[in-house]
């Protein structure tokens, strides 16, 4: 049985018959690989983009119904959670767009998910031009529609995705076809062709009744041969169909129990820990920002370059910047990647002190460019629990993510309506990013002190 390179991601080049160089598959690194990059940074356009923008429909909802900053955060949190929890609406789009590239890419992996992610930053700035144009024009709900027809383009970047199929394994009975065309005996043969060969010489009139009278003898024949085939059929059929069923049971199991053993990795926990409070960070200057430049009378020096564009556009430089560096031999992904995030959480820290458009700009630099470590977070995931449960760790990732996402603004807005500052708020979230931090830093450590632990206690043996 062959099976073509599509199904085994290798092909044979042509040579001598004795010897055959095995070549990697074309989409790997390249061909189709930069087709999903594409597909991904659209995604990243249209989703990610989208809710980051939200800042600006945020400012129009206080306006409109008059309710508290806590209460009015709900509806950008809800929607940037529920995308990074429970896999409806975009969130649909979103993890694949993350996780095909990644299977797409080997030796530049970090560069491929930098770029592709990058469309988080255009989007933002587009997005946020946009809303503001459309909300000025036709108001928010009708900016709201158009939005939303202007995300039906997720269709097409799905239709660029094709995931690589995994190798076949001949020896498994599910992966071969259990057809089977009746095995006529020789007899059968003969007679058939006997009685072919009668119908074609005395084909008249006349020999109707010889015919009948021979149809007549081999019906009985004919009749047990069918019964056996038939039943034959409905056997392979059956033994197909359970075939099928222990399969998917299966891979259900492996799949179940594997996510569940992702649980016994503690850095792999620590990561998640992480991830609920990291963000926040990130989310809250997207969605308060546009408020906190209207309390400090900065809105005429926002309206000409806003501070969430600033972000936005770092935050691209950030991400293709960090994943180039983290591609390099002589680095560490885990150094560059927690470099980043200490730099995002100084920078949190600090951003409460700045009153003016000129420090609140350097500001949100900073936070747009150590951000750009979030295209190294599917690399970091995949070090942590290996490819086979990429999607699998990823998906738990993102949906601490999504927490994050879900309470982290309305949790700053109740801390202003209590307040009346925003101060604190980011105080908080830096606070509880830091402790996130430092969760990853301690495990390292506990491991290296249970194995010196375990060595001492082998040589006492000794």
């Amino acid at each position: 049985m062959y099976t073509s390179h599509e199904d085994i991601g290798y092909d044979f080049e042509d040579g001598p018959k004795d010897k055959k160089t095995l070549k990697p598959h074309p989409n790997i690194d390249g061909g189709w690989a930069w087709m999903m990059v594409l597909s991904s940074f659209f995604v990243h356009i249209l989703i990610m983009g989208s809710q980051m923008a939200l800042g600006v429909l945020n400012v129009e909802w206080l306006e409109e119904f008059h309710q508290s900053r806590g209460l009015t955060a709900w509806v950008s949190s809800l929607s940037m959670g529920i995308t990074l929890i429970v896999g409806l609406g975009s969130g649909m789009a979103y993890l694949p767009a993350v996780v095909m590239v990644g299977r797409y890419f080997q030796k530049r992996r970090a560069l491929a998910q930098g770029l592709s992610t990058t469309g988080t930053g255009f989007g933002t700035f587009l997005m946020t031009v946009l809303l503001k144009y459309l909300c000025a024009e036709y108001g928010w709900r009708n900016a709201m529609l158009i939005q939303g027809a202007v995300s039906l383009n997720l269709c097409v970047c799905g239709a660029l995705m094709r995931p690589l199929s995994p190798g076949k394994n001949p020896n498994d009975p599910g992966e071969k076809d259990l057809r089977v065309l009746p095995a006529h005996s020789t007899e059968s043969v003969k007679s058939t062709g006997q009685q072919g060969r009668t119908e074609e010489k005395d084909g008249g009139p006349g020999n109707e009744e010889t015919l009948c009278d021979l149809q007549a003898q081999e019906c009985p024949d004919q009749t047990g041969h069918r019964k056996n085939m038939c039943a034959l059929r409905i056997l392979k059929t059956v033994s197909w169909l359970t075939m099928k069923v222990r399969k998917g049971f299966e891979d259900w199991y492996s799949g179940y129990f594997g996510t569940a053993s992702l649980f016994t990795n503690r850095m792999f926990v620590a990561f998640i820990f992480w991830a609920l409070f990291a963000y926040s960070s990130f989310v809250i200057p997207f969605i308060h920002l546009p408020e906190i430049v209207n309390l400090y009378n900065l809105s005429e020096q926002n309206d000409v370059f806003p501070l969430t564009s600033i972000i936005a556009i770092v935050h691209i430089f950030g991400k293709v910047i960090l994943g180039v560096i983290a591609d390099l031999p002589c680095i560490s992904v885990w150094n560059v990647f927690l470099l980043a995030n200490f730099t995002l959480v100084l920078s949190i820290f600090i951003l409460p002190l700045m009153h003016t458009y000129a420090g609140l700009a350097v500001i949100c630099a900073l936070i747009g460019f150590s951000s750009g470590y979030f295209s190294l977070m599917p690399v970091v995931t995949e070090d942590l629990v290996g490819i086979e449960h990429l999607a699998n760790a990823y998906g738990i990732i993102i949906c601490a993510n999504g927490i994050s996402a879900l309470l982290g603004p309305p949790f700053a807005g109740w801390i202003y309506d209590i307040t009346q500052k925003y101060d604190f708020s980011f105080y908080i979230c830096g606070l509880l990013y830091m402790i996130g931090i430092l969760f990853l830093l301690i495990q390292p450590c506990i491991r290296i002190i249970e194995q010196s632990r375990r060595k001492y206690m082998d040589g006492a043996h000794v």
